[in-house]
């Protein structure tokens, strides 16, 4: 089955917001034998919409619409909708309480406009969106599926998993197809390529497809295969246990998992608590640690010490440590870590000073340095790291390698 995506919104085309959508909903499909040929945005505008529905039609099976779809005057998808499948308008009465009920919730009355979200295409086949007010709608026209959502991610995304995915797995006979993603940070692409290259050579043989997936700090390698499924499932569980050992320095989980979710079930079958200390990254690693739900049972919390007068008040760092050998220095970070794992009583702390960019590097500290510690009952573990000029990638890149530090030594791993 192959599937084309199109999203509506001049927001989406002004660069107004990023389209997130499209992305998740590529991934969902594939992880169910499902093709996406192509991917297309289009302004609020009928014409406009009218034209890529005629286009799409030609290219896929399945076409899924987001966006358009609010209370206001700029949301046009569904009338636009109506007029294409030449049908009439109908009231959905599940529709219309479950607006009541949203509404409800927040204490308030719905006003009538909010209720034309019950109004839909009388031949539609409509799905619940139970995080809103605009449900989903399914058509089936000259053989093909339309499913239009709305724009809203958790709204989209509530109707594709409980409406659209089981839906079409009902309908049709898809194809099974099997994929494990295994993570690592702290290595770039190409250096992984050539350590792993005779065991992505060894794939093909078993009809296993490797994919490199990229971003700042971080490679998934994601191995697909498509068949039988309880043998596709042996085959790729047992090249994964074959990669993990040539990988075993960079390797930290499996999947949707993160960083912050790895280290803090292991701190919770343990017992154990951590802390942070920030400068450079200003907060990131604490923002991405208590991201994880649950993480108040082993995180007690942060010292964000970006000046040099917070370090030496609230960190107990002394002054002449400072001017002696900088505030981004390997004798700081261990200092920063120890005192914030004194101070805030825990079992573990990490840290992280250094140079984010773009300005205030040197010959001898240039933009992009900086150094991590981690502090346990065993001492402290300091790190020197080198990234590049760009700020915002500095600062991912070492809230990740924090993370990673922090899981090798809470692991006890050798470094």
């Amino acid at each position: 089955m192959r599937a084309e995506i199109i999203t509506i919104g001049d927001e989406i085309l002004i660069g107004q917001i990023v389209d997130t959508n499209s992305a998740w909903m590529g991934e969902q499909l594939g992880l169910n034998g499902i093709a996406v040929k192509q991917i297309t945005s289009v302004s609020d505008d009928a014409a406009h919409i009218v034209n890529a529905l005629d286009e799409a039609q030609t290219r896929a099976d399945l076409i899924l619409i987001t966006g358009g779809l609010g209370p206001t005057k700029d949301d046009i998808t569904k009338k636009t909708l109506r007029t294409y499948f030449g049908m009439g308008w109908r009231t959905d009465e599940q529709v219309q309480a479950d607006v009541i009920a949203i509404f409800k919730r927040f204490g308030r009355e719905p006003g009538e406009v909010n209720m034309l979200q019950a109004e839909v295409p009388d031949g539609c086949r409509v799905i619940r969106n139970k995080n809103g007010t605009a449900p989903g709608m399914w058509f089936e026209h000259n053989g093909k599926i339309f499913v239009s959502m709305p724009g809203v991610p958790f709204e989209m995304k509530g109707i594709m998993t409980d409406g659209v995915l089981p839906l079409l797995r009902e309908k049709f006979s898809l194809p099974f197809i099997y994929h494990r993603t295994v993570l690592t940070q702290g290595v770039g692409e190409s250096i992984l390529a050539a350590k792993i290259e005779a065991w992505e050579d060894s794939l093909a043989a078993l009809g296993i497809k490797l994919a490199y997936l990229p971003s700042p700090g971080l490679v998934r390698l994601r191995l697909s295969a498509s068949g039988n499924e309880q043998d596709i499932r042996r085959a790729v569980d047992a090249k994964v246990e074959e990669l993990l050992p040539q990988i075993e320095e960079w390797h930290y989980g499996f999947g949707h998992e993160t960083l912050p979710q790895v280290i803090g079930k292991i701190l919770l079958e343990r017992g154990q608590t951590l802390a942070t200390a920030e400068s450079c990254t200003g907060g990131s690693v604490a923002q991405a640690i208590t991201s994880v739900p649950g993480s108040s049972q082993w995180y007690q919390g942060s010292i964000v010490s970006y000046a040099n007068e917070i370090k030496i008040q609230q960190l107990d760092i002394p002054a002449e440590l400072i001017a002696q050998h900088g505030a981004v220095s390997e004798e700081v970070a261990a200092a920063m870590a120890a005192n914030a794992r004194t101070r805030l009583g825990t079992d573990f702390a990490v840290s992280t000073t250094g140079i984010a960019g773009p300005g205030g590097g040197s010959a001898l500290k240039p933009v992009g340095l900086v150094y991590i510690a981690v502090a346990s009952a065993n001492g402290v573990i300091v790190k020197r790291f080198q990234y590049g000029g760009d700020r915002s990638r500095n600062i991912t890149a070492a809230t990740l390698s924090a993370l990673m530090l922090l899981r090798k030594v809470v692991l006890g791993h050798a470094l």
